[in-house]
Order: C-alpha cells, then sequence, then structure tokens
C-alpha cells in the first residue's frame, strides 16, 4: 500500500499537472487504513503524538505522490507546511533538513488552528518541476 492508496477526505486529486509543474495536494501522515504515522496510544488510552514521525512519513508520501508522475524530491521547488503548533516547528525542521537543504525548495511554514484529524500535527503541500521546465 502506498500514499496513493490513501483516499483523499475530499473530492480532490493527490497531485495535479499543469503548465510545466505538479501541485501535490495538502499531505498528511495518514495511512491507508486511516491510521496515522506517529500517532500512538498507551493502554489507558493516553494519545502520544510524534512530529519528527509524521514529518518523515509526510514527505516520504509526497516522494510517493512524485514517483508515480516520474518525479522526485529533488524536483520539489516550494513547499508550504501546516502545523498545528508552532512548538513542533523544531521537530519538523530537523526531520525537513534530512531532506532539503539550502539548495531545496523555497518554503512558507504556518500555523493553523486544526488539520482534518485531532491526531494530525503537520500537512505539507508541494510544487515540483516537471523534467524539462525551466526553473
Amino acid at each position: 500500500m502506498s500514499a496513493l492508496d490513501v483516499r483523499p477526505r475530499g473530492r480532490f486529486p493527490h497531485v495535479k499537472v499543469a503548465n510545466g509543474f505538479a501541485f501535490v495536494s495538502g499531505t498528511s501522515s495518514r495511512r491507508p487504513d486511516n491510521s496515522i504515522a506517529g500517532a500512538s496510544a498507551d493502554e489507558f488510552g493516553t494519545t502520544m503524538l510524534d512530529i519528527a514521525a509524521q514529518t518523515r512519513a509526510v514527505i516520504e508520501n509526497i516522494r510517493e505522490i512524485l514517483a508515480s508522475i516520474s518525479l522526485d524530491l529533488s524536483d520539489v521547488v516550494q513547499i508550504t507546511t501546516y502545523l498545528v503548533s508552532m512548538n513542533d516547528f523544531g521537530g519538523y525542521n530537523a526531520v525537513y533538513a534530512e531532506y532539503f537543504d539550502e539548495t531545496g525548495p523555497a518554503r512558507t511554514t504556518v500555523a493553523v488552528h486544526q488539520l482534518p484529524h485531532p491526531h494530525l500535527l503537520i500537512e505539507i503541500q508541494a510544487v515540483a518541476a516537471l523534467k524539462g521546465a525551466s526553473s
């Protein structure tokens, strides 16, 4: 199962290609079975949310979506990240740096009130240049 097997929670595609770019819809760490990477509960029902695990899962999901149209993370030119809490910025930023450096995509990170599930800490949308498109 892959990120492409996750059914969007609305009527939109995972990725839309237009005018030399691939626009990846907001992507979370939700899995095809609707569980969430980086979210777990102990035997007492206490929920633990891990921004590093969620960030890694989101970026890997974006990688899979891009691969479906023969692109990869090196083709990403812009990223917008939505965090439920800016307290998670450090953990997000550390994982992000495992994938991208100062030569990577332009980036904006904003805090939002909430995401479509209470266990989601992060959502990322991305824009990638198609192979052969000028950047």
